[in-house]
């Protein structure tokens, strides 16, 4: 039994029921459901309005679900590809900077756990964590194991 097609307003509804997004996010997805031109726009400015679209929430909801395993400047990238207002990502990412060295000593330690034997270890190490957005010093200061 084929389901009934579902209202580009229903779409959007179902997206944001799974997760928070944002408004660029919801366009990005939803452009190709569009019938008329404007349509998109109106009902993302409805839901917006009444507060479906809430750009703070967005934020909130991508630190929460991905600061333990990635540094400020990761978390700064994806909240900047969600089409984020530029000081909401920076007031996000600078209360990031104060737990950095714990969150990057605590993904160093769910995937090596030891202190690199050579020189080939600690580059492979170091990379892990500069590919997550540590911080230099941050991924100095693990590797050393303090």
């Amino acid at each position: 039994m084929q389901r009934p097609q579902l209202s580009l307003k229903g779409r959007a509804l179902r997206l944001l029921s799974g997760r928070e997004h944002s408004r660029t996010e919801l366009e990005r997805k939803l452009a190709g459901h569009e019938e008329e031109p404007g349509q998109l726009r109106r009902v993302l400015d409805e839901l917006q309005a009444k507060g479906f679209i809430d750009h703070r929430r967005v934020a909130e909801s991508v630190v929460h679900r991905r600061a333990a395993k990635l540094g400020a400047a990761r978390m700064r990238q994806e909240l900047q590809a969600k089409g984020l207002e530029p000081e909401l990502v920076s007031q996000a990412v600078a209360g990031l900077r104060a737990t950095e060295f714990e969150r990057a000593q605590e993904a160093w330690r769910r995937k090596f756990g030891e202190v690199p034997s050579d020189a080939a270890e600690r580059a492979r190490q170091a990379r892990f964590l500069a590919a997550r957005g540590f911080a230099g010093d941050v991924i100095r200061r693990v590797l050393a194991g303090r």
